[in-house]
């Protein structure tokens, strides 16, 4: 691990390569490794709750890479132990600033599962080991870093800052929350990703700016004291340049309509079009949130994903690492999201705007991966947030920045959309060339609605990219529900699992999707479930994995979930909240499974709907007892297998 001391570097890794080039192969986590580069001091120093893998879906590394390559001297401090400042200090001080990043979770929900039960296994540390990094990383690093090096600036970013930017609610602690700006006193908060505005703070701070003259910079957040925030202009109209304010956190922690507002007002501040500055003020301070930064053009994106990872972790890991498992052979064609759904957050971390990257930046990466020693010829995903977003543009970009909708296919497709998959199509078709490659698969799954209108995407779907199974997401069977999550229709699933059969058939291939469903979804009560639950068992699909609601930071429907109201319409939204409900909700979706059928009878009394409970066709669970009852050796825990019919 990381934060014991090298003793010896020819021990730790015996094989052909030389120390000099084991030292210098990554960012700095040790003085030997700085020794290495000829650096007595670095220029910045990342502090990560991940363990440091140089792969550029690991956004430590990634955005240790990118300051890298412009000339910053960047060192990784990767799970320090946090009951002490000593471990932060074997670097030594960093010149311009520590960036502090909890890791590609937030803490809370890395640690703790949506029955708040601690998670058996922490997939982004060595060995899947827990404990590893503390709850609210970001405030402990935080806090760590200011006894280790005062006076020197500390800068928050990365998904748990990025979502914990304004007042919201926590589900593990069930209260509003501050800013985290605050909770950590750091100097300065990055949201979205960050390579923009890292980039100028780092080198504004190289120039010889203090960080306190360091105000103006989009995608970054301060703190304003008494004095500073209380007369400033308050925006009326999208192009007047004033500041939106949001209702106070005093505000929103006593009145749930108050916290509604700010939900709303929120994200319509997130297009870097016309996204206004945002202030909230928290007791006598306030925070204070730029506008977001400009995303990243196709030749910026090509220069991020062309820096020099080793696509390794570090080499101090004696242990595997489960999350670099899953993507070590993947590549990440985009980033960002303009599906909107509301139980997601990618939207508020990566964007609206698709960035993508070049045909010939991915191929490069291809030939980079055809050369690991463990590669195989099978490259797991090709993708992002949806893979078949990719190159998926507005018609204009004029409209683009001006738009105001916060969702792009709800509750239709935008007609200024472009939708064409020619762009992604003609990418998979190039990697299936290139020597070497045998399979290629979308395993971050498709927007269905969008597939649809490219029966020429499905056929090379269920003919080259697909290895059995396919995972899609409808969520839910209940046009009201699907209306709160913000996606379309289940008949918009059907057509697609219809076509998707038949490109599998012409193929000659037995293939079958693999469907999410969520429940104890904002909207969603006992009844809702049970007609999801008839729909499963009318269409023969047996659920792998349901998804039980987890209220993530900012999220609207994590608003809907604390508040009780829609904050588009003011409505009120019913929201189980009892641990047991939710219990329900799920176990209902695993009606087939003899492990729950408890539970569903449970639900089924608590709907009276006992008519389900029996050996008619109809039903969906037999009696507990007498006739029709399953032997008592048939009620142990069965897995799960794949649905097969109605396309799951």
């Amino acid at each position: 691990m990381l934060r014991e001391e090298v003793v010896s570097l020819v021990s730790l890794r015996r094989n052909a390569h030389s120390t000099a080039k084991h030292l210098t192969a990554f960012l700095p986590t040790t003085r030997e490794e700085m020794a290495a580069r000829g650096w007595d001091q670095l220029d910045v120093l990342i502090v990560n709750g991940d363990a440091y893998v140089d792969h550029p879906a690991f956004g430590g590394a990634l955005i240790g890479r990118f300051l890298e390559g412009r000339g910053f001297r960047v060192g990784m401090i990767a799970q320090p132990r946090w009951d002490s400042p000593e471990d932060l200090l074997r670097l030594g001080r960093p010149r311009l600033m520590v960036g502090i990043t909890a890791g590609n979770l937030d803490s809370m929900l890395n640690k703790l599962t949506a029955q708040k039960k601690v998670r058996g296994e922490d997939q982004y540390s060595p060995g899947g080991q827990t404990n590893l990094r503390p709850n609210r990383a970001s405030i402990v690093y935080a806090n760590l870093c200011r006894q280790a090096f005062p006076g020197v600036p500390i800068v928050l970013g990365g998904i748990e800052a990025s979502l914990r930017r304004i007042a919201h609610y926590d589900y593990w602690s069930d209260s509003v929350r501050r800013s985290v700006l605050l909770d950590a006193k750091a100097d300065l908060l990055i949201f979205g990703m960050g390579e923009r505005p890292v980039w100028e703070v780092a080198e504004r701070l190289r120039k010889g700016e203090t960080i306190q003259q360091i105000r103006g910079v989009r995608g970054t957040g301060h703190t304003l004291r008494k004095g500073e925030w209380e007369e400033l202009p308050r925006s009326r109209y999208v192009q007047d340049g004033a500041t939106v304010f949001l209702p106070s956190f005093e505000q929103v922690t006593a009145d749930k309509a108050a916290f509604s507002e700010m939900s709303r007002k929120f994200q319509y501040e997130t297009n870097p079009g016309n996204g206004r500055p945002i202030c909230q003020p928290h007791g006598a301070e306030a925070i204070y949130l730029n506008p977001p930064a400009e995303p990243l053009s196709t030749a910026e994106m090509d220069g991020l994903y062309d820096l020099p990872f080793t696509r390794l972790p570090h080499w101090t890991y004696s242990e595997k690492i489960p999350a670099y498992e899953t993507v070590k052979h993947s590549i990440v064609t985009m980033r960002g999201c303009f599906g909107g759904c509301t139980f997601c957050s990618i939207t508020e971390h990566e964007g609206r705007v698709i960035q993508s990257r070049s045909a010939e930046s991915v191929i490069r990466e291809v030939r980079t991966l055809r050369r690991m020693g463990d590669f195989r010829g099978v490259i797991s995903d090709v993708g992002g947030p949806t893979a078949n977003m990719y190159q998926m543009t507005c018609k204009s970009d004029e409209i683009e920045r001006a738009c105001r909708r916060l969702s792009c296919v709800h509750p239709d497709i935008c007609e200024n959309l472009q939708t064409d998959h020619r762009p992604l199509l003609d990418l998979l078709g190039q990697i299936r060339k290139e020597p070497g490659i045998k399979k290629v698969f979308l395993a971050s799954g498709v927007r269905y609605d969008l597939a649809e209108r490219s029966p020429e995407f499905i056929r090379d779907l269920a003919q080259h990219h697909t290895g059995g199974q396919l995972s899609v997401a409808p969520e839910h069977s209940r046009k009201d529900v699907l209306d709160r999550m913000k996606k379309p229709g289940i008949e918009s699933y059907e057509r697609f699992a219809e076509e998707f059969q038949c490109q599998s058939q012409a193929a000659g291939k037995e293939q079958h999707l693999v469907p999410y469903f969520i429940s104890g979804h904002p909207g969603s009560t006992l009844e809702e479930m049970i007609d999801l639950a008839l729909y499963l068992k009318k269409n023969g699909m047996r659920p792998r994995q349901v998804q039980d609601f987890i209220p993530t930071p900012m999220s609207m429907a994590t608003s809907m979930y604390y508040t009780g109201l829609d904050p588009f319409t003011g409505k009120a939204v019913y929201t189980a909240k009892d641990m047991k409900e939710k219990r329900l909700q799920k176990a209902l979706l695993l009606y087939w499974d003899p492990a729950h059928h408890d539970e569903v009878r449970e639900a089924l009394r608590q709907a009276k709907r006992s008519d389900l409970i029996g050996t008619r066709p109809h039903c969906l669970v037999p009696p507990a007892e007498g006739q029709g009852a399953l032997p008592r050796y048939m009620k142990r825990k069965v897995q799960p297998r794949a649905s097969r019919g109605g396309g799951g």
